[in-house]
């Protein structure tokens, strides 16, 4: 494997270096190296229950409007790691991007870490932590004030104040939906980097890419490994420290 691993990062090498309209698509794989958990694995933020609660069941809309004290309680102890810095990963994105070779980064992440890397065309489809707006007044606010609120964030008007995050069983922002169709149907070469492609729409997006060559980095195997041209079960980061 790990002989295969390495023939395959040649051929990532290789790809980009003739590639000038990459597009990639990341998921909460990519941030684990900068101490953020994922979602799935054994160790991941589903692996434990929250009081009497899943995990699951806490991040979706309806939680959130019948349980908003639990809701925060469970965002700011599990979702929210504001010390967490970008990782190699992110950082050979964000200079891809500078090169003129990366158009767009698709994430499915909330953490802002690509945009703290540098990277400057990045569709959030999931939202971000850093972006929160009262409900009633639409005012915004930013992480460190929700860390700092108890219990429920309240607004200057007293409105509830709602991250812009998509929870289950909210459907995405369209636009953004739409930019990363349109990002992937213009792309010369497509990487989908830690994301076990589980969770739709999201995962739907790679049918979009009409490319000729299709690279899966994850540390497990995803449904899109028989459709790629290089796959690479490894840490993203360690694969992405290519300079």
């Amino acid at each position: 494997m790990a002989g295969d691993n390495l023939a395959n990062t040649q051929k990532l090498k290789d790809a980009i270096a003739r590639s000038n309209r990459i597009v990639v698509l990341t998921g909460a794989g990519i941030s684990v190296p900068s101490g953020i958990p994922d979602f799935r694995s054994a160790t991941g933020l589903y692996a434990t229950p929250f009081g009497s609660y899943r995990p699951e069941e806490m991040i979706s809309h309806e939680f959130y409007v019948l349980h908003r004290r639990e809701f925060y309680e469970f965002y700011k102890q599990k979702m929210l790691y504001p010390d967490a810095k970008p990782n190699q990963a992110h950082v050979f994105l964000a200079k891809l991007e500078q090169q003129g070779k990366l158009f767009a980064v698709i994430t499915q992440n909330i953490d802002g870490l690509h945009q703290a890397a540098g990277s400057k065309r990045v569709y959030e489809l999931h939202g971000s932590v850093h972006r929160n707006y009262c409900e009633r007044c639409r005012k915004f606010y930013d992480l460190d004030y929700i860390i700092k609120s108890d219990g429920v964030p309240k607004c200057s008007c007293g409105g509830s104040i709602k991250p812009d995050v998509v929870l289950y069983g909210e459907g995405l922002d369209t636009d953004i939906l739409m930019a990363s169709i349109n990002a992937l149907r213009q792309a010369d070469l497509f990487i989908v980097i830690g994301t076990s492609l589980a969770v739709y729409p999201a995962a739907g997006l790679v049918d979009y890419y009409g490319g000729k060559t299709k690279v899966v980095i994850n540390k497990s195997s995803t449904p899109y490994d028989a459709y790629a041209d290089i796959v690479i079960n490894d840490d993203c980061a360690k694969v992405l420290d290519l300079d």
